[in-house]
């Protein structure tokens, strides 16, 4: 679904990525793995548009993105869910939900009930601000918005950061389904390694902008965590 071939990033004179060859599958989860600071966030904004690669090529679907401006990315099927989750506050849970339609290349305007039965908390919660609501809820509500564009590849930054280990649990069950069900693209920048091993297919392991490492989850080796991931 989702191929990488030799990207290259520069944050002016500095380059943050180099060529970067990754491929993440529809129906699979694939989590991109590294000590903090050595890329991961800059490559999930690369891949969304946010910021403009140097060189190389994103392809979706067969057909290349890299082009494309953020918002004509999310059309074609990319979701971003930042870290920090980045919902609107002052907006409602209805409100923040219908504000990630606006990505949908079928133009409807219509919330899918899906988002309601997958996170019953937001129908619950639907008029209450987005500020009010508590960080596992609030995390609920940034995956919810996601998928209201209809993503093909959903991308997650840290979706386990500060959140109880129910809501954890709950978010790999998800995931899990979001993958098997819908057929599509998870990818996930995560460093809470047991999280990993449990609901992951494959991985990347990133250091200082370049993959040092990668597989099929079940054989992510000690000596590989030892390496690149432990702090």
């Amino acid at each position: 679904m989702l191929e990488i071939q030799d990207l290259n990033f520069h944050y002016g004179a500095v380059q943050a990525l180099y060529g970067i060859n990754m491929s993440m599958p529809a129906g699979q989860i694939t989590c991109v793995m590294g000590r903090n600071g050595v890329g991961k966030t800059t490559l999930l904004k690369n891949i969304m548009g946010v910021e403009s690669s140097s060189s190389g090529s994103i392809s979706l679907g067969g057909q290349p993105v890299l082009g494309l401006p953020a918002n004509k990315r999310a059309r074609a099927g990319l979701a971003l869910v930042p870290q920090g989750r980045m919902i609107f506050p002052k907006l409602t849970v209805e409100e923040n939900l219908t504000v990630g339609l606006e990505a949908r290349a079928d133009r409807k305007r219509v919330i899918p009930e899906m988002i309601y039965e997958t996170f019953p908390i937001l129908a619950n919660f639907r008029k209450r601000n987005g500020g009010d609501l508590s960080g596992g809820q609030q995390q609920q509500l940034a995956i919810g918005r996601a998928l209201a564009g209809d993503p093909k590849v959903l991308l997650l930054d840290e979706p386990t950061e500060g959140i109880q280990p129910n809501i954890i649990q709950l978010i790999g069950e998800v995931l899990q389904k979001l993958a098997k069900e819908r057929n599509m693209a998870i990818v996930l920048v995560e460093q809470y390694l047991d999280f990993v091993r449990e609901i992951a297919n494959s991985f990347y392991v990133l250091n200082r902008g370049r993959v040092v490492a990668s597989g099929v989850t079940a054989e992510l080796s000690e000596e590989v965590v030892s390496q690149h991931l432990k702090v």
